[in-house]
């Protein structure tokens, strides 16, 4: 144990300080990339880095495998791999002997939309969710052009405040609501989505507009495709009328161009990496967006921004297209006003594509009748139970979203749901990070090597340009142990979850694994405001679902917003 913990002590410090230091005078990897020849004492100057220690004449014997083992990297580098290029194995979250649920597709059942007199100022639409405005287009009582200019003009108005914009994609936004206008003139209704503006996190491919993934070396990047997740929503008839901020490379909300703003706060960052998505969907500049996540992505954005977000289940939606930051975890997933808003945009974007091996084909249906009194809901009940104020310093509050937590329970109880308690798995979840740090490190390996990693405005020690560096030092086998490991989880929290059809848990409750757990794991999760602070910033509670049960999850969801309506309160300076 001491050896481990002096270990993790050793690759702090390295983290820290980054591959160059001189912490590293004889580290093998960084004399090799220096033309260095290998050597006994290099290889026991790495051992300590490596995790394992050898005799002298073990390390005579590894020197000439290491020498074949650096011209066959040496080899590799010579090769440039695009962005797009996926490893040769896909990541399966369905855990062996578990089957997922199939059937036909079907049509969407939505809840009854009562509809008020269209306003003389269009700009009193722009909170309306997804439901009210498609059944305004439907019924032609307002134009999908009208729609498309009232947020173009948004947008232009407010982003100089909230820094939420990269590109406006405008002239393709008004041919898109032209059609649509000539279409559902002539007959053809698409759905839910016909001539709705959305926007797109900038880490999706428009053909024909710069995809910046939010950082300085890719800028002026374009990419002469359309992503797939744009295709279907094209497809529906969506209409996008801006690409959106996200933190450089998914990151926080810091990008190129400055920090992106919290509408209810505009002090505050609105939080990453999701940035745009949620700023924008937050101050009525899009009825939707479209955002990732990794490692809280979607979340925190959500809550920072008091929007409704899912994160759907890894393999749900194919991410071809998308900017890969880890193979195995990436997920995109809608940012929105309400829960049934989600539920409509998951019906365009979802389903295998035949390019991104690792879509899962399984059903999907959204039944806006479902009884919450029908479904199976548990609650975390370690993380309820914190206690607002922290014991050993009474003047720091250790669960300052306790209120709201509570009312959250008793909410549910009084919408006849039947509570149970439940345990978290516990596992080092922590550990498997090791996941994220070398698949982004290899999805980012080229930036690294070329040392443009310097051109990213964010260059603290927890930020990407050192973890890429540091990622460089994982041993590939711990890399798979960490995948084995998440293998005992994917089992451990299938068992629980597939007992329930959603499991209630506040969003950010100290020291709860959740998000770790369950975005490692790839079970779906909806992120819903659950009240307001004094400062007037919202809250957020979460609710997680088994593998592939969005249905039923975005069913739970919706049900507590129609009981609650913290989800009807928006930002007052951009109202």
């Amino acid at each position: 144990m001491k050896h481990m913990a002096d270990r993790r002590s050793f690759l702090a410090s390295c983290a820290a300080i980054g591959a160059g230091s001189t912490l590293f005078p004889g580290v093998l990897w960084a004399k090799l990339s220096a033309g260095a020849e290998i050597t006994p004492q290099m290889i026991a100057d790495a051992e300590q880095i490596a995790g394992v220690q050898f005799d002298a004449a073990e390390r005579e014997m590894l020197v000439d495998a290491l020498k074949g083992q650096s011209a066959q990297i040496e080899a590799l580098h010579k090769v440039s791999l695009d962005n797009s290029v996926a490893p040769a194995f896909n990541f399966d979250p369905v855990p062996p002997g578990r089957t997922v649920p199939q059937g036909q597709r079907r049509a969407p059942v939505r809840s009854h939309v009562t509809l008020r007199a269209v306003p003389t100022d269009l700009d009193q639409l722009a909170f309306e969710p997804v439901t009210v405005l498609s059944e305004l287009v439907r019924t032609r009582k307002v134009s999908a052009t009208q729609l498309t200019k009232m947020y173009l003009a948004r947008l232009k108005k407010y982003d100089p405040q909230l820094k939420c914009v990269i590109t406006l994609t405008e002239e393709r936004a008004l041919k898109q609501a032209a059609v649509a206008d000539a279409e559902i003139a002539n007959g053809k209704y698409r759905g839910p989505l016909h001539g709705i503006p959305w926007g797109a996190k900038d880490l999706l491919a428009v053909r024909g507009y710069k995809t910046t993934w939010g950082a300085g070396p890719y800028k002026e990047q374009t990419i002469d495709r359309d992503a797939t997740v744009v295709q279907r929503l094209d497809a529906a008839g969506a209409i996008l009328v801006a690409k959106l901020t996200l933190g450089e490379l998914a990151q926080g909300d810091i990008w190129f161009g400055g920090r992106t703003n919290n509408p209810w706060k505009l002090d505050q960052g609105s939080s990453g990496s999701s940035a745009g998505p949620a700023s924008a969907t937050s101050a009525g500049l899009v009825a939707f967006a479209i955002g990732s996540e990794t490692l809280g992505s979607i979340s925190s954005p959500s809550t920072r921004c008091g929007v409704t977000g899912l994160r759907p289940t890894f393999g749900r939606v194919p991410r071809t297209g998308a900017m890969a930051l880890s193979w195995s975890m990436d997920k995109l997933g809608p940012l929105c006003r309400s829960a049934e808003d989600c539920a409509l945009v998951l019906d365009a974007i979802q389903g295998p594509d035949g390019q991104d091996g690792s879509t899962i084909p399984a059903e999907y249906h959204w039944d806006a009748r479902i009884s919450p009194k029908s479904l199976r809901v548990g609650f975390v009940q370690s993380a309820f139970d914190l206690p607002q104020v922290d014991p050993s310093n009474p003047k720091r509050q250790s669960h300052p979203t306790k209120k709201f937590d509570d009312d959250a329970l008793a909410a549910l109880r009084r919408l006849g749901v039947n509570l149970v308690p439940v345990t978290l798995p516990v596992l080092p979840y922590d550990a498997m990070r090791l996941v994220l740090s070398a698949e982004a490190g290899a999805a980012f390996d080229e930036l690294t090597r070329s040392g443009r990693d310097k051109e990213l405005v964010q260059q603290s020690k927890a930020d990407w340009a050192n973890t890429f560096r540091a990622s460089r030092f994982i041993p590939a086998v711990d890399y798979i142990n960490a995948m084995r490991l998440r293998s005992l989880a994917i089992r451990e929290w299938d068992v629980l979850m597939s007992q329930f059809d959603a499991v209630a848990t506040p969003t950010g409750a100290a020291n709860l694994p959740q998000l770790v757990a369950t975005n490692l794991t790839g079970h779906p999760a909806v992120i819903l405001p659950n009240g307001f602070r004094e400062d007037g910033t919202p809250v957020s509670l979460t609710f997680l679902g088994p593998l592939f049960g969005e249905g039923k999850l975005l069913a739970l969801a919706s049900a507590y917003q129609n009981a609650t309506g913290f989800h009807l309160k928006h930002p007052p300076l951009f109202v």
